[in-house]
């Protein structure tokens, strides 16, 4: 047993989407939620910082002066960007672009907010990825950032464990955001197709990805660290 306690919560990308669903679940959880994107937010999160999160600097001083004024024992490594493309139309240009904003933040907000986690007796490190690690086409970059958050988060767990501070990852699936609706229409014989091809027969919801993001940041879940969730409906199975 630690002493992890629902305190404060960092959300990167927390404002639409996947991370509104996970930083009102995490609000309604007890948490005092923290979200930085450079978008605004949909939802009511405690603080708010508006931040380019692919500029390393102002990333790592609105973490230091978060970390100097919050108790933050939860850390939720969300924001992400997709640039489609195959492999012979892959821009160098994009591959900066796409570490820069789905991984280094990660990095970042861990070591800004590690001490404090330490200091109050564990903490909890949530990566929030994809199932594309396990291969999707036209997902060069996107597959590479984030199947290198999933091998970060088991390293960082064979570091953290003994601090009482959990690492895992959710990699969500197919998942209904406005940008999925805007990519693949109710109506079109592309998405039903999609998800005819999910077992469960539906794509997933927000509220689905931050489900497994609030078990993982329980504190009646520290004996689970360096693991993947898929919240994925299936697809990944067979």
């Amino acid at each position: 047993m630690t002493g992890y306690q629902r305190r404060a919560a960092v959300i990167t990308g927390g404002a639409q989407g996947i991370g509104a669903a996970i930083t009102a679940r995490l609000k309604a959880d007890g948490f005092r939620t923290i979200v930085l994107d450079i978008a605004a937010p949909e939802g009511a999160p405690d603080v708010f910082h508006q931040v380019d999160l692919s500029d390393a600097q102002a990333t790592g001083a609105i973490c230091a002066d978060i970390a100097a004024s919050e108790d933050v024992s939860c850390l939720v490594n969300n924001v992400g960007i997709v640039a489609p493309a195959p492999l012979e139309d892959v821009a160098l240009d994009d591959f900066d672009r796409l570490m820069h904003v789905n991984l280094r933040p990660s990095l970042i907000c861990a070591q800004a907010f590690l001490p404090g986690m330490r200091a109050l007796g564990g903490g909890r490190i949530v990566m929030n990825t994809s199932r594309v690690t396990l291969g999707k086409e036209l997902r060069t970059l996107y597959s590479a950032t984030k199947g290198a958050a999933q091998s970060m988060a088991r390293t960082w767990a064979l570091e953290l464990g003994p601090h009482g501070i959990t690492v895992n990852c959710v990699a969500p699936g197919p998942i209904g955001t406005d940008a999925f609706w805007k990519n693949n229409p109710p109506d079109a014989r592309r998405t039903r197709e999609i998800i005819e091809h999910v077992p469960v027969r539906r794509v997933g919801t927000g509220d689905d990805v931050a489900n497994a993001v609030s078990f993982f940041c329980d504190p009646k879940a520290g004996f689970v660290t360096g693991q993947t969730l898929f919240v994925c409906g299936g697809v990944t199975v067979g």
